[in-house]
């Protein structure tokens, strides 16, 4: 995986950025453009694996890899804009009791269709807004991490490090997107190094003006955000 290089392939709505533009060293792994997510297909309006935001977002970013880059870590962004479309899929995709062959990794313990009541996914989200950001810190040289394809194991995100799929992040206890208790940003079941890094990330998002949501550690919303009543539903490509 390699930083991005600056493109802007499509006019984006006024306020809107992307990432790779203002800071191309940070890495991208757009999961909802790809198989690995707990759908386990790209997902409606995913056309490109990049990451478009509120251009306070990506300021804000930028900032806090800054920061990091002094101590051989980066930032790794999975989801940063969503549209509303990408949403509504999920709705329709919860409702469908057959379609669950992502559930030992991304939800094993809860039923689909209490996902939007249990507070994992939401039928209205700040992603929608564009003011809200899914990410981790992975270590500088970038190891190298294998693509889920189709057919590959699927693996529970809660198994320790090693054991779960191979993601090239610091260690934080669970998976991406694995919706779980064992996400609860301050689990204090967790091994020490771990709630170490996920307050490590937690401390510098806050500090550059996120709020994380304390289900999903990796999920942190503008608290300053432009467009707090917009939900947009531009495609991402």
């Amino acid at each position: 995986m390699t930083p991005q290089t600056a493109l802007s392939p499509q006019t984006l709505p006024e306020g809107f950025v992307y990432l790779q533009d203002i800071d191309p060293t940070i890495l991208q792994e757009v999961r909802y453009a790809l198989h690995h997510n707990f759908v386990g297909r790209p997902i409606l309006a995913y056309n490109a694996p990049i990451i478009i935001t509120t251009e306070p977002v990506a300021f804000a970013l930028k900032a806090v890899q800054k920061e990091l880059q002094p101590f051989n870590l980066t930032l790794k962004v999975y989801d940063a804009y969503r549209p509303q479309d990408a949403v509504d899929s999920w709705i329709l995709w919860a409702e469908d009791p057959d379609d669950q062959v992502m559930k030992a990794e991304f939800y094993p313990t809860i039923d689909k269709k209490d996902l939007f009541k249990e507070g994992y996914v939401g039928k209205r989200s700040s992603h929608t807004r564009g003011s809200a950001v899914d990410l981790t810190i992975v270590p500088l040289p970038v190891p190298t991490q294998p693509t889920w394809k189709p057919g590959d194991s699927i693996l529970d995100g809660r198994l320790p490090k090693g054991q779960r799929f191979t993601d090239n992040s610091i260690d934080m206890g669970t998976g991406f997107d694995c919706l779980d208790e064992m996400s609860h940003t301050m689990n204090p079941t967790l091994p020490p190094e771990v709630r170490a890094n996920r307050l490590l990330l937690k401390t510098l998002m806050e500090k550059h003006g996120f709020e994380n949501y304390w289900k999903e550690w990796w999920h942190f919303g503008l608290i300053d955000e432009p467009y707090p009543d917009t939900y947009f539903n531009f495609p991402v490509e």
